[in-house]
């Protein structure tokens, strides 16, 4: 054996050890802080205790992680970005909700900033930025357009708002009134592209979706399966995005006070749930996994959330 080579195998032997604790030094390297907006609900009474962060048991991709903090969003922390989406394809029955959707915007809290939007064509047109007067943005709430407002994905017309939605407001959350049915031709699936990727874009802003079942016009409107579908994905989107999802039937609902009235009750009852996360070498969405230990309460929670590549 030449000296050279035995030279290099000294290298590689020495080197060995050094590299295993450095790969153990990154393995165990402090991921970063992560926040989500949580809701409180009452698991089997009526009353919804108080949360603590020791009261939160939290994994992610299966493992335990440190809940660093749960602030109440009440008082001076309960600002609010609410965003109306709305549908263009509703059938005309949509109407009759109008005065109920303004009486409930005008009643929110005066740190809630309201904004209007109507989904069409997989873009959403503003009728009203976000704003705290909440008396102009009811204003702006009109008719849908029925035939002429065909939207053949609303799930790219919810894309299309976060995407637009000013930057720099921590809590963001968006009530959307749809059929929830998808015109692309992603299939009739868990796994439909559109669907999902509506349900990422939620989850990488940290966007809380609140869905209501409003049939649409045409033939698609009175199709059973396209309809059943409809309300899985509207259901799938606030499921994964730590919403709730609403519908009687596949007829239009009676009223909408009821569901804004629940809305209501949970957007009173939300916490900013911070955690340390696991280290990342790439950036994005990583599955997780909230509940409470001991208490009678559960959480409403995303099934994934956004966590940055760490340094």
């Amino acid at each position: 054996m030449t000296s050279k080579l035995l030279s290099l195998l000294g290298s590689v032997f020495l080197l060995g050890p050094f590299t295993h604790l450095f790969a153990q030094q990154q393995g165990n390297a402090p991921g970063p802080t992560v926040s989500m907006i949580v809701t409180a609900e009452a698991r089997r009474g009526k009353v919804i205790p108080s949360l603590d962060p020791q009261d939160i048991r939290l994994t992610e991709n299966g493992k335990d992680q440190p809940v660093t903090g749960l602030l109440p969003l009440t008082g001076e922390h309960a600002g609010l970005q609410l965003l109306l989406l709305i549908d263009d394809s509703a059938q005309s029955s949509f109407g009759t909700e109008i005065p109920t959707l303004k009486q409930f915007i005008t009643s929110l809290p005066s740190n809630t900033e309201v904004g209007i939007g109507y989904m069409r064509n997989g873009m959403t047109q503003m009728t009203s930025n976000f704003t705290a007067d909440h008396a102009a943005a009811a204003k702006t709430i009109r008719l849908a357009l029925g035939p002429g407002g065909a939207d053949v994905s609303p799930y790219e017309s919810l894309s299309d708002a976060i995407k637009k939605w000013p930057q720099g407001h921590v809590r963001r959350e968006v009530i959307m009134i749809s059929s929830g049915i998808e015109g692309h031709g992603g299939g009739l699936t868990s796994d439909n592209p559109y669907v999902n990727a509506g349900i990422r874009s939620a989850q990488k802003a940290g966007v809380v979706v609140y869905t209501i079942y409003s049939p649409s016009v045409g033939h698609w409107g009175h199709t059973f399966w396209r309809e059943s579908w409809g309300q899985n994905f509207l259901s799938m989107l606030s499921d994964g995005t730590g919403g709730e999802s609403y519908f009687i039937g596949f007829s239009s609902p009676v009223s909408f006070a009821p569901y804004l009235k629940d809305i209501r009750e949970n957007l009173d009852h939300q916490y900013l749930l911070t955690f340390r996360a696991q280290a990342q070498n790439k950036a994005g969405l990583q599955p997780v996994k909230v509940r409470v230990k001991e208490k009678d309460a559960s959480l409403a929670a995303p099934d994934e959330v956004y966590v940055p590549a760490s340094l």
